[in-house]
């Protein structure tokens, strides 16, 4: 039987509590917004949770932000893909940078177009496939921008590597 893991248990509940209490920060660009946070928050579950802790995460972040009317049922595509995206390329290749570009892949382009059925099907909007890959795009190359400018602090102050071996040890 797989041990549980307490720590990682925890840090989930903390990056939850701060995606739903900081998702209403935003960042105006053009004729769209960047809400970074749930971002930011999916690299960060990928570097130190893994994949299986960010999707839960992201679902968690997107349950109780529609719960309080703060969010709507897209948060839920366009977060757990990226989560689960960049989760796994982290945990396969440990590489910064493909993480990166897997969350900007996952939530910007394939959570983007998995939008579409939600907001058709479900929400009766009207859209078509790529409706949503925009803004998604938008929001996702921002919070991922300022997730790889918390990393690569941590990095270079040697606080990275500490952190994770914290989390990962019982």
């Amino acid at each position: 039987m797989k041990q549980l893991n307490v720590k990682k248990i925890a840090l989930s509940g903390m990056f939850m509590a701060i995606a739903v209490v900081l998702s209403t920060f935003a960042i105006p660009i053009g004729a769209s917004k960047c809400f970074p946070i749930q971002h930011i928050i999916n690299v960060l579950s990928a570097v130190f949770l893994g994949p299986v802790h960010g999707v839960a995460v992201a679902f968690g972040t997107s349950v109780i932000r529609n719960l309080m009317g703060t969010g709507t049922l897209l948060a839920f595509p366009g977060s757990m893909v990226g989560a689960l995206a960049c989760g796994l390329m982290f945990s396969k290749t440990g590489n910064y940078y493909l993480t990166y570009l897997a969350e900007v892949i996952g939530t910007g382009v394939l959570g983007g177009m998995m939008a579409f059925p939600l907001a058709a099907l479900v929400m009766g909007k009207e859209a078509a496939l790529f409706t949503y890959v925009v803004p998604f795009l938008v929001s996702t190359v921002g919070g991922t921008a300022i997730a790889a400018i918390l990393i690569t602090i941590l990095q270079q102050t040697h606080v990275l590597k500490k952190l994770q071996e914290m989390v990962v040890s019982q």
